[in-house]
């Protein structure tokens, strides 16, 4: 288990944030942490609606269960969160 610090975009954010994840912490563990720092505060909740992420400029998301590790995101690679 080791700490990687992505470059994470939540849709509708206007700031770029470092969010150090888990390489075992899973996409929907991501999606989370990145929300804690986003909704509610510059991004209105959207309850009921499942949060995804990918890899920036790609268009699929991850799998919800796939972990940090199994991605191979590489340190402040840049990470794009929204509710699907």
């Amino acid at each position: 288990m080791a700490v990687v610090p992505l470059a994470a975009h939540f849709h509708g954010d206007f700031v770029l944030k470092l969010l150090p994840v888990e390489t075992t912490n899973t996409m929907d563990e991501v999606a989370a942490a990145a929300a804690a720092n986003s909704v509610g505060i510059h991004v209105p909740g959207q309850p009921g609606r499942t949060l995804r992420v990918r890899k920036q400029g790609v268009d699929a998301p991850y799998a919800r269960e796939s972990t940090v590790a199994e991605s191979g995101l590489e340190p402040t690679e840049c990470i794009e969160i929204y509710y699907e």
